[in-house]
């Protein structure tokens, strides 16, 4: 992906801008007094996850300047304030998604948002206003000084609707994963929470493998629909996450089944051992696309652990799955080629090598619009399961993608799991 330059008017023919740089370069945003462009670029071709970096580009001639190759964050979006001395940026802050001001001669950033997850944002009238959710919160918009002191709530839409219904309150937690090395994660307490019970619990495995679950209110994967439902919801933000780190998100290449599993499981114990009212005794694993995957990895290398699981989207042979996904790019930088070029990377760490271990009842979600990870898998996955015996069922969405994007759709997806859920940890 490249940046181009063409007159509004159309009298010349459009202009690369960022031809030298064989890797991705996006939102271009020009300074108040458009003598600056800036814009965001990664550095390897063929990833997806690279950090990018904010560029800076006199207008309209000069040499680029990367802005912030000191700084270990990839922004994912950008603005200039009215003096052009500052950029505002966001910005995934382990766990979180913050707003930053990085000044336009030192690169330096201070951060102005914290907490949640900021998801747009402006700024006007000598403050910035933005929108931000979190884990009890859906989306509303705020404003602050451009210190980022002196904060107002601008919009109340979903007040009433939120005093209304029972939220789980969650804590972050941290552990020694892989090598030892720190894992931050979230636990969410179940509703009407009493610490003297014991409570089961679903542990979510996020999609990626370069994702990340954070401290934000989404429509699918909310972890408040299980502590709704009686659950404690554990998140591991495993190695390959963002927002801890280039290396710490890099690190995933080539080792899908090996530091996020080791993370995984370590992240479970430390959970069950923080938190006594946690049953470990009923707990389910659930995960989609990597973490569907993952769910696959767990039944055949783990079937001991969990009473039930759930794999939505999630690959079952990674060898077909190259074969078969839009996003040929993807497997070939995470498993360091083709599947004829370095089987050995594809075959290293692919579920379909331990589905004699399966055992565990498991629920399999797919779309049929699916072309990431076709559904093909899934209906393998199904087979294998129904073969061997094991208890299974099979929920399939012929007008869903990737995502469970219809609202009808989203309702039945959310019954079945919870349902599946209570049917084995209850």
């Amino acid at each position: 992906m490249d940046l181009f330059y063409v007159p509004i008017d159309g009298s010349e023919k459009p202009r690369c801008l960022t031809g030298a740089n064989k890797a991705w370069d996006t939102t271009p945003v020009f300074s108040p007094d458009g003598k600056t462009l800036a814009y965001l670029a990664m550095a390897r071709p063929g990833y997806e996850a690279d950090r990018f970096r904010i560029v800076l580009k006199p207008w309209p001639e000069g040499p680029e300047r990367i802005l912030t190759e000191a700084w270990d964050y990839s922004v994912a979006s950008l603005c200039w304030p009215a003096d052009g001395t500052k950029i505002l940026a966001t910005a995934p802050d382990r766990g979180n998604v913050s707003l930053f001001a990085i000044d336009v001669r030192t690169g330096n950033a201070e951060t102005l948002v914290g907490k949640g997850t900021v998801a747009a944002f402006g700024a006007a009238s000598g403050r910035i206003v933005f929108e931000r959710n979190a884990l009890k919160s859906p989306t509303e918009i705020y404003s602050i000084r451009h210190d980022g002191t002196g904060e107002s709530a601008l919009t109340r839409i979903n007040a009433d609707r939120v005093a209304a219904v029972r939220m789980g309150d969650f804590e972050e937690f941290r552990f020694k994963g892989w090598n030892g090395e720190a894992v931050h994660g979230f636990v969410i307490k179940p509703v009407d929470f009493d610490p003297a019970r014991k409570y089961p619990v679903a542990y979510l495995i996020h999609g990626g493998p370069q994702g990340a679950f954070g401290n934000d209110f989404h429509y699918r994967w909310n972890p408040q629909a299980y502590a709704g439902a009686g659950y404690a919801a554990v998140m591991v933000n495993f190695h390959g996450s963002t927002g801890y780190g280039q290396a710490f998100c890099d690190s995933i290449r080539g080792d899908w089944g090996g530091k996020p599993f080791e993370d995984l499981k370590k992240g479970l114990a430390a959970a069950l051992e923080q938190y006594p009212w946690m049953d470990g005794e009923r707990v389910g694993a659930l995960g989609a696309s990597f973490g569907g995957y993952m769910i696959n990895w767990i039944a055949g290398n783990w079937p001991d652990r969990f009473r039930c699981l759930v794999a939505h989207d999630g690959n079952i042979d990674e060898r077909a799955a190259y074969l078969e996904t839009e996003e040929l790019w993807f497997p070939e930088w995470d498993h360091l080629g083709t599947p004829w070029d370095n089987p050995r990377s594809y075959e290293k760490h692919n579920p379909v090598r331990f589905v004699k271990n399966w055992k565990t009842p498991t629920l399999v979600i797919h779309g049929g619009q699916d072309f990431r990870v076709v559904e093909t898998q899934g209906i393998a996955s199904f087979n294998a399961l129904q073969r061997l015996g094991i208890p299974s069922r099979f929920l399939y969405f012929p007008d869903e993608n990737h995502w469970i994007l219809k609202p009808a759709n989203s309702v039945l997806w959310h019954e079945t799991v919870l349902g599946w859920l209570d049917r084995w940890l209850k």
